[in-house]
């Protein structure tokens, strides 16, 4: 993973509505949720949802597939876990490596 893919994701998730939208996906499991519920559920105008469902995608946090007429977003947990990875794999690095 390069450092601006990840500052990509962190950038989009720094944002309290995109973070709220994606915390929601989240806790909705590998199933998704179709994007109504997701404004429902968060009270988000359509068009202010769809430009940060955008930014989610772009940075490939999230995906949408399209069932019939429903349009679900599902977490990329892949990337997710990418993403922290990133920020725990060198966790004390400069530590352990003092001690040696």
């Amino acid at each position: 993973m390069d450092i601006d893919s990840i500052a990509k994701a962190l950038k989009e998730l720094g944002h309290p509505t995109r973070l709220a939208i994606f915390q929601r996906l989240v806790k909705s499991g590998t199933n998704g949720l179709p994007v109504g519920v997701i404004q429902e559920q968060l009270n988000i105008p359509a068009s202010t949802l769809s430009h940060h469902i955008s930014g989610l995608v772009s940075a490939q946090l999230i995906k949408q597939r399209r069932e019939s007429r429903t349009l679900y977003c599902v977490v990329e947990y892949q990337r997710l876990k990418q993403v922290l990875g990133f920020l725990q794999d060198e966790c004390c690095a400069d530590e352990q490596a003092a001690t040696k």
